[in-house]
């Protein structure tokens, strides 16, 4: 441990840490956010219409796991949003939040190979932001959900 903390690398690293870890920290909170927001969505969605029960969302935290996990709840989520607007006759696009969910599966995915730093850092940075805007996204078709559309039959 003594010769990594005085070798040269980790000298010109060290002043990073600190923003480093803040990055990875807001990563972690941004993705709680999601998983609150994809488990808020689920409940309000008829059981029937659910093809994914509202606490699996949280295996979405798990290490390792959730690089799969990520690309089956983006289909599943999307499919139970199908579901539920087919059933209130809202008309929505094709695959609502699937796109967005997609992305970020994908470049999460990426983010999880052994890359050099500079690119980590790229993907890093896309890979937030995709998750951002799938967060933004659920929560537009949450907004949805919670309308009452009885005064349309």
């Amino acid at each position: 441990m003594e010769e990594i903390i005085n070798s040269p690398e980790y000298k010109l690293l060290e002043p990073y840490l600190f923003v480093i870890s803040l990055a990875f920290l807001g990563f972690l909170i941004l993705l709680i956010v999601v998983c609150w927001q994809l488990r808020s969505s689920l409940i309000k969605i008829k059981a029937e219409n659910r093809c994914i029960h509202p606490e699996q969302v949280w295996l979405l935290l798990l290490p390792f796991f959730n690089i799969y996990w990520n690309f089956v709840v983006a289909r599943k989520f999307s499919d139970s949003l199908n579901n539920e607007f087919f059933d209130k006759k809202v008309a929505v696009e094709e695959n609502p939040a699937f796109k967005n969910g997609n992305i970020f599966a994908w470049s999460f995915l990426a983010l999880n190979f052994p890359l050099p730093g500079f690119v980590f850092f790229i993907i890093f940075i896309l890979s937030s932001i995709s998750l951002l805007l799938y967060s933004l996204k659920i929560r537009e078709f949450n907004r949805l959900l919670e309308q009452d559309y009885t005064d349309f039959d």
